[in-house]
């Protein structure tokens, strides 16, 4: 089970410590969350690693080197400020957050869908769904719906 909400904890507190690199355990979730973050413009880059830095070259992940794997996030500033101001989680392994997409359509429209506020100029949110992890206009876009993960506002 991918930690998401270690994930967006790490990337916040490296933005508050005002890091320009973080590390974080390399996982499919966390590397498809990641990517997102990064064509959105919120990360840098997104470097495959191990718990000492980034390769140089190109490494593969096998059994034998995987607790060493981490993804390393260049994090990304404007005028001395974060890029990123908030990333916070919207399900909640207590609260799964599962969405059609009709109720994705009224959160990025301006309406309120279940508990969930809608999403604000220049926010995002990330959707888990059966064709994989997707921002949440892409996910409307391909006509799917699934679990609502987190929203990043800058």
């Amino acid at each position: 089970m991918p930690r998401v909400p270690d994930l967006c904890a790490r990337i916040q507190n490296g933005f508050r410590a005002r890091l320009q690199t973080i590390a974080i355990p390399e996982t499919k979730m966390n590397l498809a969350i990641s990517n997102i973050l990064y064509k959105e413009g919120f990360l840098s880059s997104v470097t495959r690693g191990n718990h000492l830095g980034p390769d140089p070259a190109y490494t593969p992940t096998t059994n034998e080197n995987v607790a060493t794997r981490r993804l390393w996030l260049d994090l990304k500033y404007k005028e001395n400020n974060p890029v990123l101001a908030q990333l916070s989680l919207v399900s909640k392994p207590s609260k799964k957050v599962h969405f059609t997409v009709n109720e994705l359509k009224n959160i990025t429209n301006g309406r309120r869908s279940q508990f969930i506020k809608p999403l604000q100029p220049g926010e995002i949110a990330i959707v888990n769904t059966n064709r994989g992890v997707l921002e949440v206009h892409e996910a409307i876009e391909k006509n799917v719906g699934g679990e609502v993960i987190c929203r990043a506002s800058s």
